[in-house]
């Protein structure tokens, strides 16, 4: 029987192994169907310490990964299919080659984002389309850019991009925002914030890049083209806690419940960490912190 497995093998999952592989605990990390995680889809990383020169998400995640092996973590590169966590005795894993029992379980599955489901969405992603302007709003300084969405999190996301964008076009399918009454007026009070109304996104333009988007009106249904460099969906994320729900707490979004200021879940022996318990801050450097105490939780919880 292992002392633990990992579920997911973004920068949550591999800090914890890291972790606990130095803490001779020999930890099984599950990498999934994409290992590294979301960041292994980005490019050039600016805000993650250590790296002034930026670092690629890829290769990144590829040093985490061999950090983690240094130590004596097992990596598989397996998915978790299904689960049996009962509130005493030992946790087990289902994965496509069998059965892994352990002690003590962390989830670190992450979350993804949301899209339309535009093939030119897929087609420019990293290459002016995303989906964090927190991440990527500084390689946009003085160019236009569109934000898709809007609810708080879209109008959170081009006020912020305001701060290097020439332009932010909010696109929006109705004629009003959902997002809060504050955010609202922030929106609507800030001069390099246009609203597109009743509109919704058609097609992202562009040969080697994004170079526009191609809208239509909803109530007219007249098309029209906004010039813009940076396209960012602000549509929510979908946390990647599905197999989980029957026995672990989650939100009415599908992310984990946490116990206060820990990793600690409803089922004794069960931790959580990263985008996956994270619906506020989903950055990496965050999701590493999580992985950190998810990892000292469980050294604890297997001493006592």
């Amino acid at each position: 029987m292992k002392n633990v497995i990992i579920v997911g093998s973004g920068p949550a999952g591999l800090t914890a192994a890291i972790y606990l592989a130095r803490a001779e605990l020999e930890p099984v990390v599950l990498s999934g169907i994409l290992p590294g995680g979301q960041l292994t889809q980005t490019t050039d990383i600016e805000n993650f310490p250590g790296f002034p020169d930026a670092v690629n998400g890829y290769e990144l995640m590829t040093l985490m990964r061999k950090q983690a092996e240094k130590f004596g973590a097992e990596v598989k590169l397996e998915s978790a299919k299904s689960v049996d966590l009962p509130n005493s005795g030992p946790m087990s894993v289902e994965t496509s080659s069998g059965s892994i029992s352990a002690r003590t379980v962390i989830i670190a599955t992450g979350a993804s984002p949301r899209w339309l489901g535009l093939e030119s969405e897929q087609k420019f992603l990293n290459k002016g389309v995303s989906a964090c302007a927190t991440c990527d709003g500084a390689f946009y300084k003085d160019v236009p850019v569109v934000v898709v969405g809007g609810g708080d999190t879209a109008v959170e996301e081009a006020v912020f991009l305001t701060r290097f964008a020439s332009s932010v076009t909010l696109i929006h399918r109705r004629d009003k925002l959902r997002a809060s009454k504050i955010m609202v007026e922030r929106a609507l009070n800030n001069p390099k914030i246009n609203i597109a109304w009743d509109s919704v996104v058609e097609e992202v333009l562009g040969d080697d890049s994004v170079q526009g988007v191609r809208i239509k009106n909803v109530r007219s249904g007249e098309l029209s083209t906004i010039d813009s460099v940076g396209y960012f969906a602000a549509l929510g994320h979908i946390p990647a806690t599905e197999i989980f729900k029957e026995c672990i707490d989650t939100d009415d979004q599908g992310y984990i419940k946490l116990g206060s200021a820990s990793s600690y879940t409803n089922i004794d022996g069960v931790f959580a960490a990263g985008d996956c318990a994270d619906h506020t801050y989903r950055q990496a450097i965050t999701a590493a912190g999580m992985g950190c105490k998810a990892a000292i939780d469980v050294e604890r919880w297997l001493e006592q």
